[in-house]
Formats: C-alpha cells, sequence, structure tokens
C-alpha cells in the first residue's frame, strides 16, 4: 500500500488517464484498431508512470513493468521514466533518480527512458530543466524528442497546426544550439502519428503543410512511431514509404532506430518484422544491426552532433542499399 507521501505525488503529479483518449485529445481514429492501439499505448505509458510514481527506489518499478504485455511495455518504462525525472526535477538534493534506473532493467530500454524524461522537461519550469538533462552525448538528443512528442500531443493546435517553434532562450546548455530544433521536429513527427489517428494519407498531409525544410526531421519521426507503435497494415505502410519520396531513406534510418529499441529490449512484434520489411528492406535484427554499425568510429560533436553524423550515416547506408537492389 502506498505510504501519505506516495499518496499525495499521485494526487499531484498523476495525469487523469481521460488525457490519453483520442476523444479527449481530439484527435480523429483512422477505425476501431487504431483506437484502441493508440488508447492502450497512453493507458500504459501512465500505468509505468503510476508505478514510478508509488516506488521507493528506481529499482522497485522494475518487477510491474516487466509484467506489462511485451509489445507494449517499453511505453511503461517510458512513462516511468518521466515520473522518475519529473521526481528528480522538483525534488531536492541530487537528481540520481533516472540515472539509478538506467543502471537496472532499465539500461535495455534506454531509448524509451530519454523519450520518457523528454516528458519531463515539458512539465517542469525552465528553471529546473538542467537537472534532469542526461549524461549521455548521444542519446541525450532523445530527451528533445520526447519534449517534442509532449507538446505536439498535447498542444496540437500550437506546435502542429500552428507549427510553432520554441524561441532558443527556452533551453539551457548544450540545448541551446541549432540541432535543438531539429531533434524537437523529430518528435513532433512521431506525435503527428497519433494526432493523425496511424493513417499515413493525414500524416503526410500534415508534414507537408509545415516548411520544407522540416520535412526530413517529421518524416523521420513518423517513421518511428509507424514501426514502434504500429497502426498501419502492409499497403499502408508501403503507400507511406513511397509517398515519402527524398525523405525516404530518413524514414528507414528511423524504423531502423526503432527495431533497435524493440530487439534491445526483447520485444520484437509480428509489426516490427512487417514494418522493417517495408520501410527498411531487412527484418528488425538486420536493422538493428545497421545502427549498431553505424556507431564505429563516430567523431565526437562538431558542426553537427554526433547524434546527427548517426543518424545520417544510417540513411546513407539505405541509400545505398536501395541502389544496389
Amino acid at each position: 500500500m502506498p505510504s501519505a507521501l506516495r499518496l499525495i505525488r499521485r494526487r499531484v503529479l498523476m495525469p487523469d488517464h481521460s488525457e490519453t483518449t483520442l476523444a479527449k485529445r481530439g484527435f480523429p481514429p483512422k477505425d476501431v484498431a487504431s483506437k484502441e492501439l493508440l488508447e492502450t499505448i497512453g493507458r500504459t505509458f501512465l500505468t509505468g508512470f503510476g508505478h514510478a510514481l508509488d516506488a521507493r527506489a528506481p529499482r522497485e518499478v522494475e518487477h510491474p513493468l516487466e509484467q506489462v504485455t511485451p509489445g507494449y511495455r517499453g511505453f511503461a518504462y517510458e512513462g516511468a521514466a518521466m515520473a522518475l525525472a519529473v521526481l528528480d526535477g522538483i525534488g531536492p538534493g541530487r537528481p540520481t533518480r533516472v540515472r539509478r534506473f538506467l543502471r537496472g532493467r532499465a539500461e535495455r530500454h534506454s531509448y524509451m527512458v530519454h523519450v520518457g524524461v523528454g516528458w519531463a522537461l515539458a512539465r517542469l519550469p525552465r528553471w529546473r530543466r538542467h537537472r534532469v538533462l542526461p549524461d549521455d552525448p548521444l542519446l541525450r538528443w532523445l530527451t528533445l524528442d520526447g519534449y517534442g512528442f509532449h507538446q505536439a500531443y498535447f498542444h496540437t493546435d500550437r506546435y502542429v497546426r500552428a507549427q510553432h517553434r520554441d524561441p532558443a532562450h527556452h533551453w539551457p546548455s548544450w540545448t541551446r544550439q541549432p540541432y535543438t530544433f531539429r531533434a524537437i521536429d523529430q518528435g513532433i513527427g512521431r506525435a503527428i502519428w497519433f494526432v493523425e489517428g496511424t493513417d499515413p494519407r493525414r500524416v503526410v498531409d500534415t508534414i507537408e503543410r509545415f516548411p520544407a525544410a522540416r520535412h526530413p526531421d517529421l518524416f523521420s519521426g513518423a517513421g518511428l512511431a509507424a514501426t514502434y507503435a504500429g497502426g498501419a497494415d502492409r499497403a499502408e505502410l508501403e503507400w507511406f514509404g513511397q509517398r515519402a519520396g527524398r525523405h525516404r531513406a530518413a524514414v528507414a534510418q528511423a524504423a531502423a532506430f526503432a527495431a533497435q529499441a524493440r530487439v534491445r529490449a526483447g520485444l520484437v512484434t509480428p509489426h516490427t518484422h512487417l514494418a522493417t520489411a517495408v520501410l527498411c528492406g531487412t527484418g528488425p535484427v538486420e536493422a538493428a544491426s545497421l545502427t549498431d554499425r553505424a556507431l564505429v568510429g563516430l567523431p565526437p560533436d562538431g558542426p553537427d552532433p554526433a547524434f546527427e553524423v548517426w543518424r545520417s550515416r544510417i540513411a546513407d547506408a539505405f541509400v545505398t542499399q536501395g541502389r544496389q537492389q
């Protein structure tokens, strides 16, 4: 039974489950199956969030998270990471919860954990964000992806319909550089897959209303969601890949990222196989291996952060693969 302090945490910090329904968000469902998929993802995220609020220590969160259905388990880890990061951000003392979480089973879900920290960034005052910005020089950019997803998901009219971008002074330290906005756009692209109910035609229509310079990262984000979250059949994925046009390699790169996240966590699903076959032209294990090979000899941050060099290497590999076929 949670202590009085944990009950207070829940009352103050726990979002209402209605916040994840498509009706509440105003997102038009494509069909009954996609509605159930997206709302289950939302409920699972909040389940993970709640487990982390109740836990006395980050390692206590592991057992309940491991009971979540494998196809959705990554979203539970993402929600737990958000809760731990919020507690790190608002609490006294050294912010160590997320770091300790990553030393356990969450290490296999490190992509989702970093994205979950990005949700916390969106809920914390700007002057507290520095407490939860991660140390990992490569994966830390995923926190901005998570932030972008949150803003597009909860402030859709502003970030998606009005295509808003935050001013640079909103961001501290290493985030105050041009690539910040590209990383955020990758998260906005992921959210557009949810906003448009996993309907690729609506997704593409929405992306193409943005300035052309933002299209590569938005298509990449949508491709990651199409692979990791799912909701589209083979014909829809094939249409989406073709419609991405010159951004097809960016979509393949993101699909490989999604495959890597699922392979590393042991959460590969039939949809992972389908999406990587269509968008990457290979299986999930092979796509994940390509992302690993692209890390070899990765330079430190330069004019572009190492994270973007990594992404570019993966995209270039798919371009080369396409020419050879």
